[in-house]
């Protein structure tokens, strides 16, 4: 619980520091971002056709705060999103739970290609539990177990905000497990008992986003990684697909799927609903959001 406390302070400190340099003289930095809230809801009542009382809430901060001057250029993005959803049946759970740091500084080398040094780093607020057909829960992820680090030396082509891709061919990455329980059974890939792996290999970073038609458009998201001292064939993958409909300057329906494999993470096979032990293997992670709600963008 202190540990999830600390992270939404930092996040509030984040968001807070990104504004204060909204307010700044200097015209180098070019500042948005926006906050948003979603909302989805379902209730049924002697419905012949069958359904589950449902209620879910996000709470999204996205910011972009960029310098640049001259040939340096320096993008950042942070991200904290926070989502729960309630069924009459399971009760609370989570159903977003991120902190992302993205980084890129640059210096220009042509009219849209850069030398490049980036850094990206992950974690979660809150602990993330695996639940069985008779709800009982287990821990599998919490607060740095896992965060991802990674950073390196690259190039990078820039065309705008809205397209550009960052390959670093000499990546360090270090994946943390700071709990206990997940450290010794080894989880995320670290050695049993250990709290760190260190990796290195080669990044690809790219975001795309474009407007579909008037007032929808789509956002683009992707991040590979090859770890050339392990498996550098089998490359991990974070796919971010987001959907952005809007209705007016205040109310909009975002829509989001996330792609993630990652050689590194065990998930259980399940049959009929129950795990089978000693059935871990790495496998395709999806994620899924669809809401309407509030958004306030600067």
């Amino acid at each position: 619980m202190k540990k999830t406390l600390s992270l939404l302070c930092l996040a509030l400190a984040m968001v807070w520091h990104v504004q204060a340099q909204e307010t700044s003289s200097d015209t180098s930095w070019r500042v948005s971002g926006e906050n948003t809230l979603l909302l989805n809801q379902s209730s049924f009542s002697n419905w012949a056709a069958g359904g589950i009382n449902s209620f879910a809430a996000n709470l999204i901060f996205n910011y972009d705060f960029n310098y640049k001057k001259n040939k340096w250029s320096w993008d950042n993005k942070v991200i904290a999103a926070y989502g729960l959803t309630k069924q009459k049946s399971t009760g609370w759970r989570k159903n977003d739970d991120r902190i992302v740091l993205n980084s890129l500084l640059g210096y220009e080398a042509t009219e849209r290609w850069l030398y490049t040094f980036y850094l990206n780093f992950n974690t979660q607020f809150a602990d993330g539990f695996q639940y069985d057909t008779d709800n009982n829960s287990t821990l599998i992820s919490t607060a740095f177990a896992p965060a991802y680090l990674s950073f390196g030396p690259g190039f990078a082509y820039k065309e705008s905000d809205n397209f550009r891709f960052n390959l670093s061919p000499a990546a360090a990455r270090f994946i943390f497990v700071t709990n206990d329980d997940l450290s010794a059974q080894g989880a995320f890939g670290v050695d049993p008992g250990s709290t760190s792996r260190f990796e290195f290999g080669a990044s690809f970073d790219a975001y795309y986003k474009a407007n579909l038609m008037e007032n929808v458009s789509v956002e683009n998201i992707l991040k590979l990684y090859s770890n050339y001292l392990e498996d550098p064939q089998n490359v991990d993958m974070d796919y971010t697909l987001n959907l952005f409909m809007k209705v007016n300057d205040y109310i909009t329906v975002n829509g989001g799927v996330q792609l993630i494999y990652d050689d590194n993470t065990l998930i259980p096979r399940q049959e009929d609903g129950v795990f089978i032990a000693g059935s871990e293997r790495p496998t395709l992670q999806v994620r899924q959001v669809l809401g309407a709600g509030i958004t306030y963008k600067f």
